[in-house]
């Protein structure tokens, strides 16, 4: 790995934990207002219990991506940051919400990408190099 991809990789996985764990820590205390709060969730369609679940898979995935080791459990984690938020970039554009909504899980859709392709090969199921 190069040491710009090691860089890019450590900007993108860190930018996406702290926005994992801020949307985490607002939907857990379930805060009104704020990216994937209440009103957000109520505005969608969403129950208001699924924001305690979304919170905990959060807190857990963020834990799984920055711990070394556990590669396969790292797959599952940027699986489910990718489902929930291409989920919710769909749930924003169907109640025609405009961009102002949709980019901040836009965003963070775009590191979570970023942060498994550009992942060393210790987090890696299987290396291409082997």
């Amino acid at each position: 790995m190069t040491k710009r991809n090691k860089i890019i990789y450590w900007v993108a996985t860190l930018w996406l934990a702290l926005g994992m764990l801020s949307t985490a820590v607002v939907q857990l205390l379930k805060m009104k207002e704020g990216q994937g709060g209440a009103d957000s969730m109520i505005h969608l369609g969403y129950p208001a219990y699924l924001l305690t679940i979304l919170a905990i898979w959060k807190f857990l995935g963020v834990l799984a991506v920055l711990i070394p080791k556990f590669p396969l459990l790292k797959e599952w984690a940027y699986a489910g940051f990718f489902f929930v938020m291409s989920g919710a970039i769909y749930s924003h554009i169907s109640v025609g919400d405009g961009i102002s909504k949709i980019a901040p899980a836009l965003l963070l859709s775009v590191l979570t990408i970023i942060s498994w392709y550009l992942r060393p090969a210790d987090r890696k199921t299987i290396s291409v190099n082997q």
